[in-house]
């Protein structure tokens, strides 16, 4: 993990190169009609960026439609805006802590947060505690992602040794989400540790069970699962930009704290445009329980994730200082008369 993402470090100094030498428009100023490219998950942790998309929000301050790209997990997306092929991306904790690290701090900033708690690791029945896991399969979302770190950092807790291909105590298998059902259903897998609505799906269509919820884990049970990040050429050059998608940003948080029933018919008629297939009622309705939204990056458990990943060997030290830019939204926040959030 450290050399490929050592790799991909050095491809962002290459990729930035690149990107100024097609074209930079500079800093932009309030006509600035440039389409940004936003990149998320298919995921209910990621429900702000459905709802905004399905709303309009985006749209309506940015004055048009961003361009979509969804993923499966934090280190493609990461890679995608290394390469330049998005300009801002929704994305868990650990992934973006990867990419401030292995670029030295350049190629990343982050503006917000977006969701809190949302993911757990789910297991057969028969698996009553830690210790039933010993030579059982589970599964994450991808090697390094934040709910792959967690996994990582739990069983070494719990005197579990794993390693990076999957060898150790517990067998951890990287795979698609949208596998992870099936894989769980046909007993490929004993369990998986997830974001909703996976996890949801896992318990009511997977007749698994709960055994370990994240949120049980971290202090007043609060821990940022999802954070909105900006390449920083982007910033640089389009800073108008990246303010008015932070103000959609607000509006779509805003709009699911208040709207709920409507905020989870909007989420999922954008997942079943984007899978082909709308989550059931009953998921639908766990999985927005079990999720907490908010701009509010939660800086202190950023900082706590960066250290889980060094203690199970997928991250060097880093000095997360200088990774949060919330200035512009705080500008936002205190536009709308909503409190600012803190980097501390």
């Amino acid at each position: 993990m450290k050399s490929r993402f050592a790799a991909l470090g050095l491809a962002v100094l290459a990729g930035t190169g690149l990107l100024a030498a097609c074209g930079g428009s500079g800093k932009s100023s309030g006509g600035d009609d440039t389409q940004v490219r936003l990149g998320f998950f298919p995921n209910i942790t990621h429900a702000t960026a459905l709802v905004g998309v399905q709303k309009g929000f985006y749209t309506k301050y940015l004055g048009k439609a961003p361009k979509t790209l969804t993923f499966n997990a934090g280190p493609a997306a990461t890679e995608a805006v290394f390469s330049g092929a998005v300009d801002a991306t929704y994305v868990g904790p650990n992934p973006a802590i990867n990419a401030y690290a292995k670029s030295h701090g350049q190629a990343i900033k982050v503006i917000a947060g977006a969701a809190s708690g949302g993911a757990s690791l789910i297991v057969k029945p028969g698996i009553k505690s830690a210790a039933d896991l010993r030579g059982k399969k589970i599964a994450t979302p991808q090697l390094g992602n934040t709910q792959d770190v967690a996994l990582r950092y739990w069983l070494k807790q719990q005197g579990l040794r794993t390693d990076k291909n999957g060898g150790g105590d517990v067998h951890i298998m990287p795979q698609d989400n949208s596998q992870t059902l099936q894989s769980f259903e046909q007993n490929q897998i004993d369990g998986a540790w997830v974001p909703e609505p996976y996890a949801s799906r896992l318990i009511l269509e997977g007749k698994g069970k709960k055994l370990v919820d994240e949120t049980s884990l971290w202090p007043g049970g609060k821990f940022v699962v999802t954070l909105l990040i900006v390449r920083t050429e982007f910033q640089k050059e389009h800073p108008d930009l990246v303010k008015k998608l932070l103000q959609a940003q607000v509006e779509s948080t805003d709009y699911i704290n208040s709207n709920k029933p409507d905020a989870e018919k909007a989420a999922n008629t954008e997942l079943q445009a984007l899978t082909g297939k709308p989550l059931k009622q009953e998921v639908l309705d766990s999985t927005f329980k079990n999720v907490t939204f908010t701009d509010d990056p939660i800086a202190s458990s950023l900082n706590g994730s960066a250290q889980h990943a060094e203690q199970v060997g997928l991250l060097d030290h880093v000095d997360l200082k200088g990774i949060f830019d919330l200035g512009p939204l705080n500008e936002v926040l205190k536009a709308k008369g909503e409190p600012a959030v803190s980097s501390s």
